[in-house]
This record gives structure tokens, sequence and C-alpha cells, in this order.
């Protein structure tokens, strides 16, 4: 189970650099591929809603029991995850105002843009620094099976999918030369 929640935060990782990409052509001057934002932003924010809520409430659930000394680290981890969809969502709002040819400044686009891959990326640290070992150490067998269950299926059938779908998308993730976060 634990070797699925690093699968899907490599996956992550993945699409935060496929949009720092964008960010930096948009730095450049230069307009970037706006639909293929659009879909890297519309997969993470259905993530966001699919993942982190039963991931949150079991964490969270297990360790006020198991390590309650660790409480404090795990619901600033899950605050921060909230405070990331509201600025994802104004990403996406204003890729969809781009993408209907209304104007926006693009300096503030791509200086949001950069604030929110700044913050998903410390999280992501965050997560893999400070949960991910809470998680090893603190979950018996019967918790990971639980956590198992209470997240959605399928992040690989979403990559297949989105290879299907998205063809570009699918070959700028797998050709992403992805630093660590």
């Amino acid at each position: 189970m634990l070797n699925q929640l690093r699968l899907d935060h490599a996956n992550m990782a993945r699409m935060l650099h496929v949009l720092q990409l964008k960010q930096k052509t948009l730095v450049q001057g230069e307009r970037p591929n706006f639909q293929l934002m659009r879909e890297v932003v519309d997969y993470i924010l259905s993530y966001m809603d699919g993942f982190a809520a039963p991931l949150e409430r079991v964490c969270v659930e297990r360790l006020q029991t198991k390590a309650p000394e660790h409480l404090e680290l795990t619901e600033q981890m899950a605050n921060d995850y909230r405070e990331l969809k509201p600025r994802l969502q104004r990403l996406s709002n204003d890729i969809d105002m781009v993408l209907m040819d209304n104007i926006i400044p693009m300096d503030r686009f791509a200086d949001d843009l950069k604030a929110y891959l700044e913050a998903h990326r410390a999280y992501l640290r965050h997560e893999r620094e400070g949960l991910f070992p809470l998680i090893d150490e603190h979950f018996s067998q019967e918790d990971m099976e639980e956590l198992r269950q209470a997240l959605p299926e399928g992040a690989e059938q979403e990559l297949e999918r989105l290879q299907q779908d998205y063809p570009e998308l699918y070959a700028e993730l797998r050709g992403a030369n992805v630093p660590a976060v």
C-alpha cells in the first residue's frame, strides 16, 4: 500500500513538472499549450477530490490513536492540502478564460501558477518526509488494508486513460525528467 502511495506521489510530481514547463514558457513570453494545461489541472482537481479526503480521514483517524504526538503534523498537512485546491481552482478558472479568448494578465497568471507549484511541491516533500514514515511506522496490516479500500482504484488506469485521450500529455508525462521534490 505504501508503494502505491509513493507511486501516486511520483505521478503527481510528474503532473506538476508538466505545469512547471508551461509556466516557464509563459515567463519567456511565449504562449503555452493551454489545452494541455487544462487537462493537467482537471486531472489534479479530480485526484484531489478522490484521493485527499479518504487519505486524510484514515491517516488522521489512525494517528490520533496510535501516534497522538504527531497529530499536529498530520492536521497541518491536511490544512496545507486543503489550501491547494482553491489556488488550483483559480488557475482553472483563468485557463478557462484564456481558452474562451478572454484577456487576463499573463504575468499574474504565471506568478499564481508558480506559487501554486511551490506550495504543492512543499506539500509533497512533507508527505514524503513526514507522513509516509509515520504510516510505515504506525500502521498495521489492517490499517493499510482499510487505507487501500478507502482510496480510489486505479491511478494506473487513469494514466492509461490519459494515454488514450490525451496522447500529448501522456508523452510529456512519460518524457518528463522530474527533479526530486
